[in-house]
């Protein structure tokens, strides 16, 4: 079991960066590969980026490759968000998987309660 926290989240002009971070408890924590996924109001959930158990292995959507990086630390995982667009804006989750490196939704068994990015234009 991993309970999920996420903060950072925020109001932020295109072509600002945030840095969404995600608290995890559980002594389990290193076992489990992380994920952000985000959801636009109207919109289905869509994948952002994962990071192994050990974060040696990472996967970007394309929508965000070169501009968002995910790390992962002692219980925490990070999203550091630049050259934010106004098509970012939505509520960002951060998830735990047994698997080993995974897009799919339906493989992340716990979730955060999300942080909300809005980026104005």
């Amino acid at each position: 079991q991993v309970q999920l926290v996420e903060s950072g989240g925020g109001l932020v002009q295109a072509g600002g960066s945030l840095r969404l971070s995600c608290a995890a408890s559980g002594d389990t924590f290193k076992t489990y590969a992380m994920g952000w996924f985000r959801q636009a109001p109207g919109k289905e959930r869509e994948f952002v980026a994962t990071i192994s158990s050990v974060g040696r292995t990472t996967l970007y959507a394309n929508s965000v490759k070169g501009r968002f990086t995910i790390s992962r630390g002692q219980n925490m995982v990070y999203l550091q968000m630049n050259s934010l667009k106004p098509e970012d804006t939505a509520m960002f989750y951060c998830a735990a998987s047994t698997y080993f490196i995974t897009q799919d939704p339906a493989k992340f068994g716990f979730w955060g309660q999300g942080t909300q990015v809005t980026v104005s234009s």
